[in-house]
């Protein structure tokens, strides 16, 4: 995470620095590079509280006030569908970022990075749909 945010504040200071220089689509592509980063921490963030409060302990924050919401309701498989979501939105901010450059990007790399897309997407598609069935029958 470290990383993640030292990186993210030199990317802020290129744009900050070089706003005047830039055309509209390589400051878009600096913002989506930023959102990437945001979405990759707070990733990471969500495996690591998710991870300790599945597999290691249970978190005991009384009903605290800055307790997440989605921290109630964590188990394994709930777990990897946000997982898997995340991915799939990192995915489509890479994709983004292809299109809106899409003359310097070589035609093979455009429909690699697509297919790579539509297979994290089907991939959350069936994993949420395998925890739905999952759940309904636990309910039961």
């Amino acid at each position: 995470i470290i990383f993640y945010i030292y990186k993210f504040f030199i990317e802020l200071w290129h744009l900050i620095s070089h706003v005047q220089e830039l055309t509209e689509t390589f400051f878009m592509l600096g913002i989506l590079t930023l959102v990437d980063m945001i979405m990759v921490i707070n990733l990471i963030i969500i495996i690591i509280i998710g991870g300790y409060s599945i597999f290691v302990s249970k978190m005991n924050l009384d009903k605290h006030e800055d307790e997440p919401d989605w921290l109630e309701k964590m188990n394994a498989g709930t777990m990897k569908v946000k997982l898997v979501v995340s991915l799939v939105s990192i995915s489509g901010i890479h994709l983004l970022k292809v299109f809106m450059n899409i003359e310097n990007t070589p035609n093979n790399k455009v429909w690699l990075q697509i297919a790579i897309h539509f297979v994290f997407l089907i991939s959350a598609i069936l994993l949420a749909y395998t925890d739905k069935i999952l759940n309904s029958s636990h309910e039961k």
